[in-house]
């Protein structure tokens, strides 16, 4: 790099500027605070890791977009997390060690070898919420309403949930007994929605059955509530337990809108995120003119096992950068106080009390006449400091 581009940043890595980054900040806050108003603790896992303890088993894709190091006390391989779920229910089994449901949260940034898309990010501030230890239905639909609440808190409109349930797509897929790269190769029909191809597909490899029918009929299929009759129809030949998941979607819905007034849920049983992550339910949620999801979540019953305690799961993530990046401008913030640096009686006293009450006092430095940065100052009148708008 010549000696002028020292400024350049890695393509997918940004900063955040004044006064945006003070505006981030209370949009990061705000959020964390509707967590702990919904009983969630805040715990702050290390960035760095050794590389052994950063992933749930065997997870490839994750591994691939972890950055690596070697820590040069004990010579071993580190990682920079890519995602923080894991760290989480690590922290849950090994540390908190709790028997009962456990409701924690995490904010903080995360490094990716490479974007989730074109143009797209490698340098995320994660937020999220997961709740630990209780299986039923309940606690995804308490989960499904936060994302909700988040989402709109942070000014968003127009929002679009997909919802699936990756026992539907497991329990198709697993009579055709296919072999790791066949697997491999269906999931990626289904994930680009190649309708066309995937049943040339199933063609060639002579697999017309029930299940390879549904699994056609269903990726034509989805919209809200209403179609889910028409999904446990096309499911019925391939036996209740699958049916069954649908009713679970169906109550997921219901007590989702208990707690979120109209909330924008739509169903699409073969929409799924990290097949081989989650358990159960999950969703994605989309905005107008993203073509990427901003927020996902689910089941993933599998996660504390690989750390060495079977604990159920569920919980969403989002990247606080990006829900700011798309939130309604906000108000220009207020300007500052200017002060002079003089030893007079009260003053100080003065300033320390405006900024208890959240005003922004800026000392003016001798020599410094610019107040770009402030719209009135302290001036002393009859004895008395007073605050006056700037002429």
């Amino acid at each position: 790099m010549r000696a002028g581009n020292k400024w350049l940043l890695p393509e997918g890595i940004e900063a955040v500027l004044p006064p945006r980054a003070a505006q981030l900040d209370a949009l990061c806050r705000r959020i964390t605070d509707q967590f702990a108003a919904w009983g969630y603790e805040l715990v702050t896992p290390p960035l760095l890791e050794y590389l052994d303890t950063l992933f749930p088993g065997s997870d490839d894709e994750l591994e691939l977009q972890t950055f690596k190091v070697i820590d040069q006390l004990s010579g071993k391989l580190m990682g920079l997390r890519a995602d923080t779920t894991p760290q989480v229910a690590r922290i849950e089994v090994h540390h908190l060690k709790r028997s009962g449901p456990s409701r924690l949260c995490y904010i903080g940034p995360v490094l990716r070898t490479l974007p989730g898309g074109p143009g797209g990010a490698r340098a995320l501030l994660q937020v999220g919420a997961e709740l630990y230890g209780y299986k039923g239905i309940e606690s995804d639909a308490e989960i499904l309403a936060l994302l909700l609440k988040t989402l709109q808190l942070a000014g968003l409109r127009e929002i679009h949930v997909d919802v699936g349930h990756v026992g539907i797509l497991r329990g198709l897929t697993k009579p055709m007994q296919l072999d790791p790269d066949r697997e491999t190769r269906l999931f990626s029909c289904v994930q680009r929605k190649a309708t066309d191809e995937l049943r040339a597909m199933l063609n060639e490899w002579d697999l017309n059955n029930e299940c390879a029918a549904a699994l056609l009929s269903l990726m034509e299929i989805e919209g809200d509530a209403g179609i889910l009759e028409d999904v446990k129809a096309i499911l019925k030949p391939c036996g209740e337990t699958l049916c069954g998941y649908v009713d679970e979607l169906e109550q997921i819905a219901q007590l989702t809108a208990r707690q979120v007034s109209k909330p924008p849920l739509y169903f699409d049983v073969t929409e799924f995120q990290g097949y081989h992550y989650h358990t159960g339910m999950t969703f994605a949620a989309y905005v107008p003119g993203q073509s990427e999801g901003i927020a996902f979540g689910g089941r993933y019953d599998g996660v504390c096992a690989a750390f060495g305690r079977a604990r159920v799961a569920t919980g969403f993530s989002t990247d606080a950068l990006k829900l700011f990046e798309l939130a309604p401008p906000a108000p220009a913030p207020q300007k500052a106080i200017a002060a002079p640096v003089a030893d007079a009686p009260g003053l100080h006293e003065l300033v320390e009390s405006l900024r208890a009450q959240g005003e922004t006092v800026i000392y003016r430095l001798p020599g410094d006449e610019g107040a770009a940065a402030c719209d009135r100052e302290l001036v002393l009148e009859a004895g008395r400091w007073q605050v006056r708008y700037c002429q």
